[in-house]
């Protein structure tokens, strides 16, 4: 089972529906203990940094996606859900994120040409980094994906394990053992995106 975490931020039910596609189950929830109870984890996420981990904070959802993340639980972040995995962020203020990948945030206008427009919304194709991730096992470097966004992960070298070329090469993805995170959205990306999610319920719990 996986668990889409519902904290009043994200696209849940077209992830949802991904997830279907490929034969998974899953629901969409906001409940501590059915979180918990599930096999792998979502964090889904749209909009400003600051009040997505403020609502995660309000609820403890938080604490429970750290505590599922130590055990060793799969997780996975996408897009603003990605950005929350990390140390904090810079957009509007500064805001803590969840730490369970090293790094912040930063806006992409601080190292894209000016003349690029921001956000960065298109497809883009992945630049594998370092040893090829588990869950790009059914996809090529060089596939296309979909993005959305305004700012980047300044991850460490070792937890970027693909980028992407905008005027300046940005991370797409971020791994920490059984803690990942897609820039981009996998729902959005066709059978490249399906087959990222489908790797990702295969991942070892």
């Amino acid at each position: 089972m996986v668990a889409i975490v519902d904290y009043g931020v994200g696209n849940l039910f077209s992830l949802k529906s991904s997830f279907e596609m490929i034969g998974a189950q899953t629901i969409v929830t906001g409940d501590k203990e059915k979180i918990m109870s599930a096999d792998r984890i979502i964090l889904p996420g749209v909009g400003a940094f600051g009040d997505a981990a403020q609502k995660l904070n309000k609820t403890g959802l938080d604490r429970v996606i750290i505590e599922e993340a130590k055990k060793g639980k799969p997780i996975m972040g996408i897009c603003l859900g990605m950005q929350l995995l990390l140390e904090k962020s810079y957009e509007y203020g500064e805001h803590k994120g969840l730490g369970l990948i090293k790094g912040e945030i930063r806006p992409i206008a601080d190292v894209i040409p000016k003349d690029l427009k921001i956000p960065h919304i298109g497809w883009n194709a992945l630049v594998f980094k370092g040893k090829k991730s588990d869950i790009f096992k059914y996809i090529k470097e060089g596939d296309f994906v979909y993005f959305v966004h305004s700012y980047y992960a300044a991850a460490r070298d070792k937890n970027i394990i693909a980028a992407t070329e905008y005027g300046a090469e940005l991370t797409a993805a971020v791994q920490d053992k059984n803690v990942y995170g897609c820039q981009f959205h996998p729902e959005k990306s066709g059978n490249v995106g399906l087959n990222i999610l489908r790797a990702f319920c295969e991942t070892e719990v």
